[in-house]
Formats: structure tokens, C-alpha cells, sequence
């Protein structure tokens, strides 16, 4: 409406001007003497000069129109609220350490930036052999979680109601944060990811407060694999498999924060994230080996990453390593010992075609991790395929213990094995299926998913014959809002 407003008023003034100087011509014509035509045109020219001014004062008002026209409307875009569906690359030229979300949310735009409200929906049906993770031995410290559940059927599943703010300058430097609550079907309230970040838009970037850094050993469409422990704490079980993920150093600890620098340069992406924590969260029960961990002082995980992505080919490479010494420890031999010493190595290969062929596009990963700890030491290899909807995955984990103190494990002899410490493999298939647009819903979708895990060790006698599988089905009902 404002271009068509202003154009009236330049037409109506240049009509104006034509219809003066026309009826100026009309007089000069008619009136048949000279002196009463200079007269007449004198008086003529008066009005004509009046008209001018007028002229030019509705010039002035149209362009005071068209300021405050102009005001107005940034007025209404800043109180503009409006729904917005955005995807995140998963790329370590745009935002490399955050996973790939979907993100439906309300918008609003004031002038200290954006503030987005958005949320995750996830609800699962589940089915499964046996609760936990895979043990590696026949009696295992913290078995007595439910030892003898099998065939375990459950739903479960959380809401995640994210917000997040951020002030971006024309010159391309920003800040803001992001916050997302979990509201859990059991009835508790937990919290995904709380930070705060600064930094300038495709060059360097710094954040603190809880989240992940980046993902060094991706399942990619995961839907179920449940032996391992989570993402943050309790990793670690005595007398369980381990698979190592480089993940102990990642983040998001509920017993620590984190801070982190990165740095994108063209097709290159560096980051280090440190995380300070209580050492002894990361192991269940607070034991490792059998021995109680003793916690002196807080550790810190150093997680130093490099990645090239020159196009849908992906390599990167890191290490975790936590560089505080006699942080925790047990008593060996009536002797207090450091047993706090991780080094963590780790590489994974991409290929990505989907972002170009959503329908027909190919995804293939391949990750391995090496951790080197206090009489351990673990290998690990995965990798993954996505086509048309339709994952499968494989995972391989080598646990190699050189000290175990049995004493704790069991207060019955005739249960407790004399060969421990040992070596054992884990074998894990899994794969996983999404349904799209369910409903015809962009932001609704289901995903089923099964896994297989399997325990082997050097000595049969390691491994009970009732627990060294595990196997699963679920269905994952997912909406975005």
C-alpha cells in the first residue's frame, strides 16, 4: 500500500502543474490585447508560483508519509510472531557439534535478536530380553538391579520443550543461548542441554554451561541399543561389557559443566571442549575393578577435535584425555593407588549424499575408538548404512582387564570366578526403520528399531549362560513442535 500511496501523490501533483500551465496558454490565447495579456498572465504566473508551493508542501507531507510508513512497518516485523520449521546440517562449516534436529517452533523477533520456542515429542514401546547392560562376568557388581528381569516390556519416553535466544550484528558477531527441560513419563524433570555461546557467525565460536560436543562415534538413525550405559553418566558398570565411544570427555555430566572453543576455516572445523566433573560419575556404584573409588578432587577431560568436510566426504579425528593426577583411587593392597589415568583416541569416516537425494541419497559411516586406562585398555569399531529410510548397523568391542579385584564381587565362593581378570568381544547388529509424514504429518514420524547383542570371552567360564545376550524391538513415536 505504501508505493501506491505515494505514487497518487506524485501524480496529482504533476496533473496540478499541467492543468496550471494549460489554462495559462488558454488566456494568452483569448484575451486580444497585449498589455491586458501581461496582466492576466502576471496574475496567472501569481497563482501558478502559489500552486508550486502548495506543490512542494504535499511533496514534503508524502515523504513524512513515507518515513513513518517505513517505521511502521519495522514496528510490525518486530513484534512479528510467527511459526517457522528449521533443519540443522550436521557440517562442520554450519554448526558441526550439534546433532541433526528438527526444530518446529514460534519465533519472535524484537530488537536484541530471536527468541525460539520449539519442542520434541518422544514416547517408545519397547520390548526386550533383559533389562541392562551386557555383563561380562556371571556375578557383576550392580546385578542386583533386577537380576532376574527378563522379557521386559515398558514405555517410556520424555518431552523436551527447548528455548533458545540469539543476537546476531550485521558485522557477523552473535550471542545467545539455548535451554531444553525434559519433562519424563515417570514423573520427573530432568534437562537435555542449558548453554550459553558467543562468537562470530562461520569463524570461531566459544559456549559454556552443559551440552555435547561433537559426536566422534555416531549411530546414526539410532532407535535402540541399550547395553552401554547413556551418554553422560554411569558409562561404566563392573562386570559389564564396555563400549567404548569416546564419550567420557563429550559433556552434558550431571555432576560438572564444560567450556568450549572452536574454529571453522573454509572446509575445516577445530574444536576443544573441557569437562570438569566428579571423576567417579562416570563409573556405576562407584567402584572400578571391584575396588571402591576414593574421589579426591574434580577431573578434567581435555577433548581436543579436528574435521575436513570438502563435500559429502567427512573425516575426523580426536582425543580425550583426563590430565588431573590422583583425582580418585582405590585401595590396593592397603595402599591408596591413582586409578584415574584415561586416554581416549578416536576417528570416523563419512559419506553423505541425502542433504542432495533425500529419496535416493546414501549415508555410510565408519567409526573406531581406542581407550588406554588404569589396567584397561578397549577397542571399538562401528559403522553404519542409511538408504531409503532403512538403517543397519554393526559394532565390534574388544575389553581387555588386567586387574580385577574379586573379593568384591560376590561374598559367595562357589560364585565367584578365579579367572578374572580376561578378555572378551561384544558383537552388536542393529537397524532401524523410519516412517514418514505420518498423517500426512511433516513433523510426525515413527521409527522401529531392533538390536542383537552377543558377549564372548576367552574363558567360557566368564560368561553366564542366561546373560550373555541381549535383544530388543521398539517402537519410537516422534513429533517435533
Amino acid at each position: 500500500m505504501q508505493p501506491i500511496f505515494i505514487g497518487l501523490i506524485q501524480i496529482g501533483i504533476n496533473m496540478k502543474k499541467f492543468t496550471v500551465s494549460a489554462i495559462a496558454m488558454a488566456l494568452i490565447a483569448v484575451f486580444p490585447t497585449v498589455s491586458q495579456a501581461e496582466t492576466d498572465l502576471s496574475k496567472i504566473e501569481a497563482r501558478l508560483q502559489a500552486l508550486e508551493k502548495r506543490a512542494e508542501q504535499a511533496e514534503l507531507r508524502a515523504a513524512a508519509a513515507e518515513h513513518k510508513a517505513q517505521q511502521l512497518e519495522q514496528i510490525m516485523a518486530s513484534k512479528n510472531v510467527s511459526t517457522q520449521v528449521t533443519q540443522s546440517a550436521l557440517s562442520p562449516k554450519s554448526e558441526p557439534l550439534k546433532t541433526s534436529k528438527p526444530a518446529v517452533g514460534v519465533q519472535y523477533n524484537h530488537e536484541y535478536g530471536e527468541l525460539k520456542l520449539y519442542g520434541d515429542v518422544e514416547f517408545n514401546m519397547d520390548a526386550a530380553s533383559r533389562k541392562g547392560q551386557i555383563t561380562s562376568i556371571r556375578t557383576a557388581l550392580g546385578k542386583d538391579k533386577e537380576p532376574n528381569k527378563s522379557d521386559n516390556w515398558d514405555i517410556n519416553g520424555r518431552i523436551l520443550i527447548g528455548l533458545d535466544g540469539k543476537h546476531t550484528k550485521d558485522n557477523g558477531n552473535y550471542a545467545g543461548f539455548t535451554v531444553q527441560p525434559l519433562a519424563d513419563m515417570t514423573g520427573k524433570m530432568n534437562l537435555d542441554d542449558a548453554a550459553f555461546y558467543f562468537g562470530q557467525q562461520n569463524h570461531w565460536e566459544a559456549k559454556i554451561g552443559r551440552y555435547e560436543a561433537y559426536d566422534m562415534f555416531p549411530l546414526g538413525q539410532d532407535t535402540f541399543i541399550q547395553y552401554s550405559g547413556n551418554t553422560a553418566n554411569d558409562l561404566y558398570g563392573d562386570g559389564f561389557g564396555y563400549i567404548y565411544m569416546m564419550k567420557e570427555g563429550r559433556g552434558r555430566s550431571g555432576d560438572g559443566g564444560s567450556v568450549q572453543l572452536s574454529k571453522s576455516l573454509d572446509d575445516w572445523y577445530f574444536e576443544i571442549n573441557a569437562l570438569v566433573e566428579d571423576g567417579t560419575s562416570l563409573f556405576d556404584s562407584d567402584t572400578y575393578h571391584g575396588y571402591q573409588l576414593d574421589n579426591k578432587k574434580n577431573v578434567i577431560y581435555l577433548r581436543p577435535v579436528i574435521a575436513w568436510q570438502p563435500n559429502a566426504f567427512k573425516i575426523a579425528a580426536a582425543m580425550e584425555s583426563q590430565v588431573i593426577n590422583n583425582a580418585y583411587g582405590g585401595a590396593v593392597d592397603g595402599k591408596w593407588q591413582d586409578m584415574s589415568k584415561r586416554n581416549g583416541y578416536g576417528m570416523t569416516l563419512g559419506w553423505n549424499t541425502l542433504e542432495k537425494d533425500p529419496d535416493n541419497g546414501l549415508q555410510l559411516t565408519l567409526s573406531t575408538a581406542y581407550l588406554d586406562a588404569t589396567s584397561e585398555k578397549d577397542l571399538s569399531v562401528g559403522g553404519y548404512g542409511l538408504w531409503r529410510k532403512l538403517q543397519l548397523g554393526y559394532i565390534f568391542a574388544h575389553n581387555d582387564i588386567k586387574d580385577f579385584n574379586i573379593d568384591n564381587i560376590s561374598a559367595d565362593s562357589n560364585s565367584v570366578l578365579n579367572r578374572v581378570p580376561g578378555k572378551y568381544d561384544i558383537h552388536t547388529v542393529y537397524t532401524s526403520y523410519e516412517l514418514p509424514k505420518i498423517l500426512d504429518l511433516d513433523n510426525y514420524k515413527i521409527y522401529l528399531g531392533a538390536y542383537y547383542s552377543r558377549i564372548n570371552a576367552d574363558n567360557q567360564n566368564m560368561v553366564s549362560g542366561h546373560d550373555d545376550d541381549r535383544y530388543g524391538f521398539r517402537a519410537r513415536f516422534k513429533y517435533f513442535f
